[in-house]
């Protein structure tokens, strides 16, 4: 059975997806972008504030599902700019330091909103939603 997972603690979303799925113990995540919640606005600042903003708008979804960003299998990464993946990795490595899922990264023309990166996540659910 799939669930439509929604919450006012991450951006709405801007076209026709749900911010994530659950389908049996499994939560799909659709990429966030680095959308303040609060304000509906894009976060200011480079690779580390966007790539915080982001992580933290999954973690939101995550959450909604009966999730976290412990139980993530796996992470796809979308950047404008290649040249943020130093900078990205950094913070990825402070939220995921100890048993860190898998990940690929790949560079994009553009994203939506003039975002600099957007990161979508599949996540093992441990609650119930």
């Amino acid at each position: 059975m799939k669930v439509r997972i929604t919450t006012q603690n991450a951006p709405k979303p801007i076209g026709a997806y749900s911010q994530g799925v659950k389908a049996g113990n499994l939560v799909f995540a659709s990429g966030q972008i680095p959308i303040d919640p609060s304000t509906g606005e894009m976060v200011v600042g480079g690779a580390r504030e966007q790539t915080k903003r982001v992580i933290e708008n999954l973690k939101m979804v995550l959450g909604a599902a009966g999730s976290s960003l412990d139980e993530v299998l796996k992470l796809t990464v979308f950047l404008a700019d290649l040249d943020w993946f130093e900078e990205m990795n950094k913070v990825f490595s402070d939220y995921f330091s100890a048993d860190p899922p898998a990940r690929e990264v790949v560079e994009v023309a553009r994203l939506p909103k003039g975002a600099g990166i957007e990161v979508s996540a599949i996540a093992l659910s441990v609650g119930e939603k």
